[in-house]
Protein backbone atom coordinates (compact mmCIF):
# COMPACT_ATOMS: atom_id res chain seq x y z
CA UNK A 1 0.00 0.00 0.00
CA UNK A 2 1.52 3.78 -1.08
CA UNK A 3 1.92 5.44 2.14
CA UNK A 4 -0.84 8.54 2.64
CA UNK A 5 -0.23 11.32 4.98
CA UNK A 6 -3.66 11.34 6.43
CA UNK A 7 -3.51 7.47 6.85
CA UNK A 8 -0.14 6.49 7.83
CA UNK A 9 1.87 10.03 8.97
CA UNK A 10 -0.73 12.45 10.47
CA UNK A 11 -3.75 10.11 12.21
CA UNK A 12 -5.80 8.18 13.46
CA UNK A 13 -7.78 10.73 15.66
CA UNK A 14 -7.85 8.36 18.60
CA UNK A 15 -7.91 7.74 22.81
CA UNK A 16 -4.96 5.78 24.41
CA UNK A 17 -1.81 5.16 25.03
CA UNK A 18 -0.16 3.89 22.21
CA UNK A 19 -1.35 3.73 18.37
CA UNK A 20 0.86 0.48 17.27
CA UNK A 21 -1.15 -0.81 19.86
CA UNK A 22 -4.76 1.00 20.35
CA UNK A 23 -5.63 1.90 17.36
CA UNK A 24 -3.87 -0.80 15.27
CA UNK A 25 -5.92 -3.37 17.64
CA UNK A 26 -9.09 -1.84 17.11
CA UNK A 27 -8.77 -1.74 13.08
CA UNK A 28 -7.74 -5.68 13.19
CA UNK A 29 -10.72 -5.98 15.51
CA UNK A 30 -13.46 -4.38 12.66
CA UNK A 31 -12.36 -6.57 9.90
CA UNK A 32 -12.66 -9.74 12.00
CA UNK A 33 -15.95 -8.05 13.28
CA UNK A 34 -16.87 -7.83 9.69
CA UNK A 35 -15.93 -11.46 8.73
CA UNK A 36 -17.93 -12.58 11.59
CA UNK A 37 -21.11 -10.82 9.80
CA UNK A 38 -20.66 -8.74 13.56
CA UNK A 39 -21.71 -12.12 15.44
CA UNK A 40 -18.96 -13.16 18.21
CA UNK A 41 -19.36 -15.72 20.92
CA UNK A 42 -16.09 -16.52 21.58
CA UNK A 43 -12.83 -15.20 20.48
CA UNK A 44 -9.47 -16.46 21.47
CA UNK A 45 -6.15 -14.13 20.88
CA UNK A 46 -2.75 -15.73 21.13
CA UNK A 47 0.97 -13.68 21.06
CA UNK A 48 3.94 -15.07 20.62
CA UNK A 49 6.31 -14.93 23.71
CA UNK A 50 9.01 -13.72 21.56
CA UNK A 51 6.81 -10.73 20.58
CA UNK A 52 6.10 -7.43 22.69
CA UNK A 53 2.26 -8.05 23.46
CA UNK A 54 2.86 -10.91 25.63
CA UNK A 55 4.65 -7.46 27.73
CA UNK A 56 2.66 -4.76 26.72
CA UNK A 57 -0.79 -5.89 25.31
CA UNK A 58 -2.67 -5.13 28.94
CA UNK A 59 -0.99 -1.38 29.68
CA UNK A 60 -0.67 -0.32 26.63
CA UNK A 61 -4.02 -0.38 25.58
CA UNK A 62 -4.30 -3.61 22.89
CA UNK A 63 -6.81 -5.07 25.01
CA UNK A 64 -8.86 -1.66 24.58
CA UNK A 65 -8.26 -1.50 21.12
CA UNK A 66 -9.16 -4.75 20.33
CA UNK A 67 -12.19 -5.04 22.46
CA UNK A 68 -13.02 -1.61 20.84
CA UNK A 69 -13.07 -3.15 17.51
CA UNK A 70 -14.67 -6.01 17.75
CA UNK A 71 -17.42 -4.04 18.97
CA UNK A 72 -17.46 -2.06 16.04
CA UNK A 73 -16.33 1.16 17.84
CA UNK A 74 -13.90 3.80 16.17
CA UNK A 75 -10.99 4.66 17.32
CA UNK A 76 -11.68 7.70 19.18
CA UNK A 77 -14.86 6.39 20.65
CA UNK A 78 -15.34 7.72 24.60
CA UNK A 79 -16.34 4.20 25.72
CA UNK A 80 -13.07 2.64 24.85
CA UNK A 81 -11.36 2.92 28.42
CA UNK A 82 -14.21 0.37 29.40
CA UNK A 83 -14.28 -1.31 26.23
CA UNK A 84 -13.65 -4.81 28.73
CA UNK A 85 -16.93 -4.12 30.51
CA UNK A 86 -18.63 -3.28 27.19
CA UNK A 87 -17.61 -7.07 26.13
CA UNK A 88 -18.73 -8.75 28.43
CA UNK A 89 -22.08 -6.76 28.10
CA UNK A 90 -22.07 -8.00 24.61
CA UNK A 91 -21.74 -11.83 25.54
CA UNK A 92 -18.47 -12.38 23.87
CA UNK A 93 -16.19 -14.80 25.79
CA UNK A 94 -12.37 -13.82 25.22
CA UNK A 95 -9.62 -15.94 26.07
CA UNK A 96 -5.61 -15.10 26.23
CA UNK A 97 -2.60 -17.37 25.10
CA UNK A 98 0.78 -16.75 25.08
CA UNK A 99 3.18 -19.53 23.30
CA UNK A 100 5.98 -19.96 20.32
CA UNK A 101 4.34 -19.48 16.79
CA UNK A 102 7.50 -18.45 14.93
CA UNK A 103 6.03 -14.93 14.07
CA UNK A 104 8.85 -12.59 13.18
CA UNK A 105 6.58 -9.42 13.64
CA UNK A 106 7.10 -8.59 17.13
CA UNK A 107 3.47 -6.89 16.88
CA UNK A 108 1.61 -9.89 15.52
CA UNK A 109 -2.05 -11.18 16.77
CA UNK A 110 -3.51 -14.29 16.13
CA UNK A 111 -6.97 -14.64 16.09
CA UNK A 112 -10.00 -17.58 16.75
CA UNK A 113 -13.38 -15.86 16.29
CA UNK A 114 -16.60 -17.91 16.52
CA UNK A 115 -20.28 -18.08 16.66
CA UNK A 116 -23.00 -20.59 16.12
CA UNK A 117 -22.40 -20.73 12.33
CA UNK A 118 -19.10 -20.17 11.31
CA UNK A 119 -14.82 -20.09 12.70
CA UNK A 120 -11.88 -17.56 11.08
CA UNK A 121 -9.11 -17.41 11.89
CA UNK A 122 -7.16 -13.84 11.63
CA UNK A 123 -3.09 -13.24 11.34
CA UNK A 124 -2.50 -9.76 11.21
CA UNK A 125 0.26 -7.15 12.58
CA UNK A 126 0.64 -3.94 13.67
CA UNK A 127 2.82 -1.81 11.37
CA UNK A 128 2.94 1.75 13.18
CA UNK A 129 1.34 4.78 13.82
CA UNK A 130 -1.75 3.00 13.86
CA UNK A 131 -1.47 1.02 10.75
CA UNK A 132 -2.17 -2.70 10.04
CA UNK A 133 -1.63 -5.35 7.86
CA UNK A 134 -3.82 -8.55 7.82
CA UNK A 135 -1.75 -11.32 6.69
CA UNK A 136 -3.70 -14.74 6.59
CA UNK A 137 -7.05 -15.83 6.85
CA UNK A 138 -8.06 -19.62 7.84
CA UNK A 139 -4.77 -20.55 6.73
CA UNK A 140 -5.07 -18.34 3.00
CA UNK A 141 -2.41 -15.29 2.53
CA UNK A 142 -4.04 -12.07 2.09
CA UNK A 143 -3.08 -8.50 2.21
CA UNK A 144 -5.49 -6.36 3.93
CA UNK A 145 -5.01 -2.90 5.38
CA UNK A 146 -8.06 -1.18 5.44
CA UNK A 147 -7.81 0.67 2.02
CA UNK A 148 -10.26 -1.02 0.34
CA UNK A 149 -13.69 -2.82 1.00
CA UNK A 150 -13.14 -6.88 0.76
CA UNK A 151 -14.58 -9.24 -0.28
CA UNK A 152 -13.48 -12.92 0.52
CA UNK A 153 -15.06 -15.49 -1.55
CA UNK A 154 -14.28 -19.11 -0.27
CA UNK A 155 -15.07 -22.07 -1.88
CA UNK A 156 -13.58 -25.25 -3.62
CA UNK A 157 -10.99 -25.98 -5.72
CA UNK A 158 -12.97 -25.48 -9.00
CA UNK A 159 -12.58 -21.67 -7.65
CA UNK A 160 -8.61 -22.05 -8.77
CA UNK A 161 -9.34 -21.51 -12.21
CA UNK A 162 -10.84 -18.31 -11.91
CA UNK A 163 -8.56 -15.64 -13.90
CA UNK A 164 -8.26 -13.25 -11.69
CA UNK A 165 -7.28 -10.46 -14.62
CA UNK A 166 -10.68 -11.56 -16.22
CA UNK A 167 -13.00 -11.27 -13.00
CA UNK A 168 -11.42 -8.38 -12.05
CA UNK A 169 -12.28 -6.51 -15.49
CA UNK A 170 -16.13 -7.61 -15.24
CA UNK A 171 -16.58 -7.11 -11.92
CA UNK A 172 -15.22 -3.34 -11.81
CA UNK A 173 -12.71 -4.60 -9.18
CA UNK A 174 -8.74 -2.99 -8.15
CA UNK A 175 -7.72 -5.94 -7.85
CA UNK A 176 -8.41 -9.53 -7.54
CA UNK A 177 -6.52 -12.72 -6.49
CA UNK A 178 -6.45 -16.31 -5.98
CA UNK A 179 -4.90 -18.43 -3.32
CA UNK A 180 -5.35 -22.13 -4.21
CA UNK A 181 -4.87 -24.18 -0.73
CA UNK A 182 -4.75 -28.03 -0.19
CA UNK A 183 -8.57 -27.96 0.66
CA UNK A 184 -10.32 -24.62 -0.45
CA UNK A 185 -10.09 -21.57 -2.23
CA UNK A 186 -10.30 -17.72 -1.78
CA UNK A 187 -10.73 -15.71 -4.28
CA UNK A 188 -9.92 -12.27 -2.97
CA UNK A 189 -11.86 -9.09 -4.20
CA UNK A 190 -10.58 -5.34 -2.99
CA UNK A 191 -12.74 -2.97 -4.44
CA UNK A 192 -13.94 0.45 -3.53
CA UNK A 193 -17.82 -1.09 -1.93
CA UNK A 194 -18.29 -5.04 -1.53
CA UNK A 195 -19.34 -6.63 -4.24
CA UNK A 196 -22.78 -8.16 -3.80
CA UNK A 197 -23.42 -12.03 -3.90
CA UNK A 198 -25.84 -12.15 -6.93
CA UNK A 199 -22.80 -10.25 -9.07
CA UNK A 200 -20.27 -13.25 -8.05
CA UNK A 201 -22.69 -15.96 -8.70
CA UNK A 202 -23.40 -14.61 -11.99
CA UNK A 203 -19.59 -14.65 -12.66
CA UNK A 204 -18.46 -17.97 -10.79
CA UNK A 205 -20.12 -20.89 -10.84
CA UNK A 206 -22.61 -20.39 -7.22
CA UNK A 207 -21.93 -24.72 -6.91
CA UNK A 208 -18.44 -23.97 -6.23
CA UNK A 209 -18.42 -21.08 -3.43
CA UNK A 210 -19.17 -22.38 0.40
CA UNK A 211 -18.96 -18.88 1.71
CA UNK A 212 -18.44 -14.86 0.94
CA UNK A 213 -17.07 -12.32 3.32
CA UNK A 214 -17.46 -8.77 3.42
CA UNK A 215 -15.16 -6.04 5.10
CA UNK A 216 -14.96 -2.43 5.30
CA UNK A 217 -12.37 -0.33 4.34
CA UNK A 218 -11.33 1.74 8.02
CA UNK A 219 -8.59 3.75 6.59
CA UNK A 220 -9.78 7.86 6.06
CA UNK A 221 -8.07 7.48 2.17
CA UNK A 222 -9.25 4.81 -0.20
CA UNK A 223 -6.81 3.26 -2.09
CA UNK A 224 -7.79 2.31 -5.66
CA UNK A 225 -6.71 0.84 -9.11
CA UNK A 226 -3.52 1.90 -10.96
CA UNK A 227 -2.36 3.91 -7.65
CA UNK A 228 0.38 6.28 -8.60
CA UNK A 229 2.48 8.78 -6.86
CA UNK A 230 4.79 11.50 -8.04
CA UNK A 231 7.79 10.02 -5.58
CA UNK A 232 8.54 8.03 -2.80
CA UNK A 233 12.43 9.18 -1.67
CA UNK A 234 13.56 12.83 -0.62
CA UNK A 235 16.00 12.91 -3.63
CA UNK A 236 13.09 11.93 -6.22
CA UNK A 237 11.26 14.49 -4.67
CA UNK A 238 13.82 17.18 -5.16
CA UNK A 239 14.58 15.99 -8.59
CA UNK A 240 10.41 16.53 -9.49
CA UNK A 241 10.67 19.78 -7.44
CA UNK A 242 13.54 20.65 -10.01
CA UNK A 243 11.79 19.89 -13.04
CA UNK A 244 8.89 21.37 -12.53
CA UNK A 245 10.13 24.42 -11.41
CA UNK A 246 12.18 24.80 -14.92
CA UNK A 247 9.68 23.61 -17.18
CA UNK A 248 6.94 25.94 -15.41
CA UNK A 249 9.26 29.02 -14.79
CA UNK A 250 8.89 28.63 -10.96
CA UNK A 251 10.98 29.76 -8.76
CA UNK A 252 11.12 27.38 -6.02
CA UNK A 253 8.51 24.84 -4.27
CA UNK A 254 7.84 24.55 -0.81
CA UNK A 255 7.86 21.37 0.91
CA UNK A 256 3.94 22.17 1.39
CA UNK A 257 3.85 22.13 -2.21
CA UNK A 258 5.36 19.06 -2.85
CA UNK A 259 2.98 17.47 -0.47
CA UNK A 260 0.27 18.69 -2.07
CA UNK A 261 1.23 17.04 -5.26
CA UNK A 262 2.20 13.68 -3.80
CA UNK A 263 -1.03 13.58 -1.49
CA UNK A 264 -3.03 14.56 -4.35
CA UNK A 265 -2.15 11.79 -6.88
CA UNK A 266 -2.61 9.57 -3.54
CA UNK A 267 -6.14 10.39 -2.42
CA UNK A 268 -7.63 12.07 -5.48
CA UNK A 269 -8.52 14.64 -3.70
CA UNK A 270 -7.64 18.67 -4.58
CA UNK A 271 -5.38 20.47 -2.98
CA UNK A 272 -8.41 23.18 -1.41
CA UNK A 273 -9.71 19.71 0.04
CA UNK A 274 -6.32 18.36 1.29
CA UNK A 275 -5.67 21.78 3.07
CA UNK A 276 -9.14 21.58 4.89
CA UNK A 277 -8.77 18.22 5.88
CA UNK A 278 -5.23 18.98 7.59
CA UNK A 279 -7.53 22.17 9.23
CA UNK A 280 -9.60 20.04 11.07
CA UNK A 281 -6.91 18.23 12.56
CA UNK A 282 -5.55 21.41 13.56
CA UNK A 283 -8.79 22.24 15.09
CA UNK A 284 -8.75 18.95 17.23
CA UNK A 285 -4.85 19.48 18.43
CA UNK A 286 -5.85 22.55 19.65
CA UNK A 287 -9.34 21.32 21.90
CA UNK A 288 -6.56 18.43 22.91
CA UNK A 289 -4.10 21.19 24.13
CA UNK A 290 -6.41 23.64 25.93
CA UNK A 291 -8.36 20.31 27.72
CA UNK A 292 -4.34 19.53 28.55
CA UNK A 293 -3.95 22.38 30.44
CA UNK A 294 -7.62 22.61 31.75
CA UNK A 295 -6.41 19.88 33.75
CA UNK A 296 -6.89 16.11 33.24
CA UNK A 297 -7.32 12.83 35.90
CA UNK A 298 -6.87 9.23 35.32
CA UNK A 299 -6.33 6.64 37.38
CA UNK A 300 -4.13 4.38 35.80
CA UNK A 301 -0.83 6.76 34.98
CA UNK A 302 2.33 7.34 36.09
CA UNK A 303 2.52 11.14 35.83
CA UNK A 304 -0.58 13.74 37.08
CA UNK A 305 -1.24 17.07 36.04
CA UNK A 306 2.03 19.17 35.10
CA UNK A 307 1.15 21.24 32.22
CA UNK A 308 -0.59 23.66 34.77
CA UNK A 309 2.15 24.12 36.65
CA UNK A 310 4.29 24.70 33.97
CA UNK A 311 1.82 27.28 32.16
CA UNK A 312 1.84 29.42 35.99
CA UNK A 313 5.59 29.41 35.94
CA UNK A 314 5.99 30.56 32.27
CA UNK A 315 3.55 33.25 32.78
CA UNK A 316 5.19 34.25 35.96
CA UNK A 317 9.01 34.35 34.77
CA UNK A 318 9.77 31.81 36.53
CA UNK A 319 11.61 29.81 33.82
CA UNK A 320 14.45 30.02 31.64
CA UNK A 321 14.05 32.16 28.77
CA UNK A 322 13.77 29.96 25.79
CA UNK A 323 11.65 31.99 23.57
CA UNK A 324 9.02 29.71 21.46
CA UNK A 325 10.48 26.79 23.26
CA UNK A 326 8.73 27.38 26.50
CA UNK A 327 5.59 26.77 24.50
CA UNK A 328 6.22 23.99 22.42
CA UNK A 329 6.86 22.31 26.03
CA UNK A 330 4.02 23.50 27.11
CA UNK A 331 1.88 22.19 24.38
CA UNK A 332 3.98 18.95 24.43
CA UNK A 333 3.19 18.83 28.26
CA UNK A 334 -0.61 19.25 27.56
CA UNK A 335 -1.05 16.99 24.97
CA UNK A 336 0.72 13.86 26.42
CA UNK A 337 -1.27 14.36 29.59
CA UNK A 338 -4.47 14.46 27.61
CA UNK A 339 -3.27 11.03 25.66
CA UNK A 340 -2.74 9.45 29.28
CA UNK A 341 -5.93 10.17 30.48
CA UNK A 342 -7.77 8.86 27.70
CA UNK A 343 -8.78 11.91 25.67
CA UNK A 344 -9.03 12.45 22.24
CA UNK A 345 -5.14 13.10 20.41
CA UNK A 346 -3.91 12.50 16.83
CA UNK A 347 -1.09 10.10 16.46
CA UNK A 348 1.37 12.20 14.38
CA UNK A 349 3.05 10.35 13.60
CA UNK A 350 2.04 7.94 16.43
CA UNK A 351 -0.14 8.17 20.36
CA UNK A 352 3.28 7.77 22.15
CA UNK A 353 5.02 10.46 19.81
CA UNK A 354 2.11 12.43 19.40
CA UNK A 355 2.81 15.99 21.03
CA UNK A 356 6.35 17.04 19.28
CA UNK A 357 4.59 18.06 16.29
CA UNK A 358 1.86 19.23 17.10
CA UNK A 359 3.45 20.97 19.79
CA UNK A 360 5.60 22.96 17.40
CA UNK A 361 3.37 23.69 14.71
CA UNK A 362 0.55 25.43 17.12
CA UNK A 363 3.47 27.17 19.50
CA UNK A 364 4.84 28.78 16.26
CA UNK A 365 1.52 29.28 14.41
CA UNK A 366 0.69 31.41 17.61
CA UNK A 367 3.47 33.18 18.04
CA UNK A 368 2.96 34.68 14.36
CA UNK A 369 -0.32 34.57 14.45
CA UNK A 370 -0.35 32.14 11.80
CA UNK A 371 -4.44 30.95 9.96
CA UNK A 372 -5.26 27.48 10.52
CA UNK A 373 -4.54 26.70 6.86
CA UNK A 374 -1.43 28.41 7.26
CA UNK A 375 -0.48 25.85 10.17
CA UNK A 376 -2.04 23.15 8.21
CA UNK A 377 0.42 23.68 4.89
CA UNK A 378 3.23 23.71 7.93
CA UNK A 379 1.83 20.49 8.98
CA UNK A 380 1.73 18.99 5.45
CA UNK A 381 5.19 19.50 4.98
CA UNK A 382 6.07 18.00 7.63
CA UNK A 383 3.95 15.08 6.60
CA UNK A 384 5.92 14.49 3.82
CA UNK A 385 9.14 13.79 5.91
CA UNK A 386 6.96 11.20 7.53
CA UNK A 387 5.93 9.88 3.92
CA UNK A 388 9.13 8.87 3.08
CA UNK A 389 9.96 7.41 6.62
CA UNK A 390 6.59 5.54 6.67
CA UNK A 391 7.97 3.96 3.06
CA UNK A 392 11.31 2.88 3.73
CA UNK A 393 11.28 1.76 7.61
CA UNK A 394 8.68 2.56 10.37
CA UNK A 395 7.12 4.60 13.20
CA UNK A 396 6.66 1.46 15.43
CA UNK A 397 8.58 1.66 18.62
CA UNK A 398 8.37 -1.76 18.88
CA UNK A 399 10.30 -1.89 15.59
CA UNK A 400 13.16 1.19 15.94
CA UNK A 401 13.03 1.76 19.19
CA UNK A 402 12.12 5.54 20.09
CA UNK A 403 14.10 6.78 17.31
CA UNK A 404 11.28 5.44 14.75
CA UNK A 405 9.10 7.12 17.04
CA UNK A 406 10.52 10.26 18.94
CA UNK A 407 13.22 10.75 15.76
CA UNK A 408 10.66 10.49 13.39
CA UNK A 409 8.68 13.49 14.99
CA UNK A 410 11.23 15.68 15.57
CA UNK A 411 12.49 15.03 11.86
CA UNK A 412 8.52 16.40 10.45
CA UNK A 413 8.65 18.98 13.35
CA UNK A 414 11.98 20.14 11.73
CA UNK A 415 11.05 20.19 8.19
CA UNK A 416 7.59 22.22 9.06
CA UNK A 417 9.22 24.97 11.09
CA UNK A 418 11.39 25.34 8.21
CA UNK A 419 8.59 25.63 5.75
CA UNK A 420 6.86 28.16 8.47
CA UNK A 421 9.89 30.62 7.98
CA UNK A 422 10.02 30.24 3.84
CA UNK A 423 12.47 27.88 3.48
CA UNK A 424 12.63 25.44 0.68
CA UNK A 425 12.25 22.38 0.10
CA UNK A 426 15.88 21.19 0.03
CA UNK A 427 16.43 23.34 3.52
CA UNK A 428 13.41 21.62 5.41
CA UNK A 429 14.87 17.88 4.42
CA UNK A 430 18.09 19.39 5.63
CA UNK A 431 16.53 20.31 9.01
CA UNK A 432 14.87 16.93 9.21
CA UNK A 433 17.85 15.02 8.65
CA UNK A 434 20.16 16.78 11.14
CA UNK A 435 17.37 16.19 13.30
CA UNK A 436 16.84 12.36 12.88
CA UNK A 437 20.80 12.14 13.00
CA UNK A 438 20.94 13.48 16.56
CA UNK A 439 18.30 10.77 18.25
CA UNK A 440 19.67 7.75 16.63
CA UNK A 441 19.65 4.80 18.54
CA UNK A 442 17.34 6.19 21.18
CA UNK A 443 15.76 3.40 22.97
CA UNK A 444 12.22 2.79 23.64
CA UNK A 445 11.97 1.74 28.03
CA UNK A 446 8.51 2.50 29.26
CA UNK A 447 8.67 3.34 32.96
CA UNK A 448 6.07 0.98 34.70
CA UNK A 449 4.74 -0.73 31.13
CA UNK A 450 2.80 3.00 30.37
CA UNK A 451 3.75 5.19 27.69
CA UNK A 452 4.55 8.37 29.89
CA UNK A 453 7.80 8.42 31.44
CA UNK A 454 10.52 8.72 29.89
CA UNK A 455 7.65 9.50 27.04
CA UNK A 456 7.28 12.62 27.57
CA UNK A 457 10.58 13.58 28.27
CA UNK A 458 11.41 11.71 24.57
CA UNK A 459 8.66 14.17 23.12
CA UNK A 460 10.49 17.53 24.87
CA UNK A 461 13.64 16.22 23.59
CA UNK A 462 12.07 15.57 20.17
CA UNK A 463 10.61 19.40 20.07
CA UNK A 464 13.77 21.10 21.41
CA UNK A 465 16.00 19.16 18.47
CA UNK A 466 13.72 20.30 16.09
CA UNK A 467 13.85 23.89 16.59
CA UNK A 468 17.49 24.11 17.15
CA UNK A 469 18.14 21.83 13.23
CA UNK A 470 15.78 24.21 11.89
CA UNK A 471 17.64 27.19 12.73
CA UNK A 472 20.27 25.33 12.03
CA UNK A 473 19.60 24.77 8.52
CA UNK A 474 17.74 28.30 8.20
CA UNK A 475 21.40 29.46 8.42
CA UNK A 476 22.83 27.54 6.18
CA UNK A 477 23.89 24.63 7.94
CA UNK A 478 24.78 21.57 5.89
CA UNK A 479 23.31 18.15 7.32
CA UNK A 480 25.93 16.59 5.57
CA UNK A 481 24.30 13.33 5.64
CA UNK A 482 21.16 13.29 3.11
CA UNK A 483 17.60 12.20 4.89
CA UNK A 484 17.07 9.07 2.84
CA UNK A 485 20.32 7.74 3.93
CA UNK A 486 19.83 8.93 7.35
CA UNK A 487 16.21 7.15 7.13
CA UNK A 488 18.49 4.39 6.19
CA UNK A 489 21.16 4.30 8.71
CA UNK A 490 18.07 4.64 11.33
CA UNK A 491 16.66 1.29 10.43
CA UNK A 492 19.96 -0.59 10.29
CA UNK A 493 20.43 0.60 13.69
CA UNK A 494 16.66 -0.52 15.22
CA UNK A 495 17.95 -4.04 13.02
CA UNK A 496 20.95 -4.36 15.51
CA UNK A 497 18.74 -2.72 18.92
CA UNK A 498 17.86 -5.67 21.26
CA UNK A 499 14.30 -6.66 21.86
CA UNK A 500 14.49 -5.85 25.21
CA UNK A 501 15.17 -1.69 23.91
CA UNK A 502 12.16 -1.98 21.88
CA UNK A 503 9.11 -1.31 23.51
CA UNK A 504 9.32 -4.50 25.80
CA UNK A 505 9.32 -2.85 28.94
CA UNK A 506 12.34 -5.11 29.39
CA UNK A 507 15.36 -3.17 29.50
CA UNK A 508 16.81 0.48 30.25
CA UNK A 509 14.53 2.75 32.71
CA UNK A 510 11.28 0.00 32.73
CA UNK A 511 13.75 -2.72 34.82
CA UNK A 512 14.77 -0.15 37.36
CA UNK A 513 13.46 -0.53 40.84
CA UNK A 514 11.19 2.74 41.06
CA UNK A 515 9.91 0.80 38.09
CA UNK A 516 8.60 -1.83 38.99
CA UNK A 517 7.52 -0.51 42.10
CA UNK A 518 5.49 2.21 40.26
CA UNK A 519 4.22 -0.93 38.23
CA UNK A 520 3.15 -2.91 40.86
CA UNK A 521 1.00 0.18 42.56
CA UNK A 522 -0.64 0.69 39.30
CA UNK A 523 -1.46 -3.08 38.50
CA UNK A 524 -3.28 -2.98 41.54
CA UNK A 525 -5.59 -0.10 40.11
CA UNK A 526 -8.63 -1.59 39.76
CA UNK A 527 -9.19 -0.20 36.38
CA UNK A 528 -9.98 -3.53 34.28
CA UNK A 529 -10.70 -1.20 31.07
CA UNK A 530 -7.68 0.64 30.87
Amino acid sequence: MLVSIFNDVVGPVMRGPSSSHCAAALRIGRISRDLMEGKIDHVLVQFDTGGSLPATHKSQGSDMGLFGGLLGWEADDDRLPDSGEWLKKAGIDLQFEYGEYGDTHPNTYRLTLKNANRQHQVIAISTGGGMFEIVEIDGASVSIGGDFDETLVWGSKQLASVDPQTLCDELGADHVAVDAGNDSTLVHIQAQRPVPRERINALVPPESITQVNHAEAVLPVRSRKELQVPFQTCEAMLKYAERHCSDDNLGSLTLCDLALHYESARSGLGEAELIEKMCGIVRILRDSVDQGLAGTSYEDRVLGFQSGGYQKALEAGRLLDSGILNRMVLYTSALMEVKSSMGVIVAAPTAGACAAFPAACLALGESQDLSDGEIARGMLAGGMVGVFIATHWSFAAEVGGCQAEGGSASAMSAAALVTFMGGDAAMACGAASMSMQNMLGLICDPVANRVEVPCLGKNVLAVSNALSAANMSLAGFDAVIPLDETIAAAKAVAERMPREHRCTALGGLAITPTSLAIQKRLEGCGNCGC
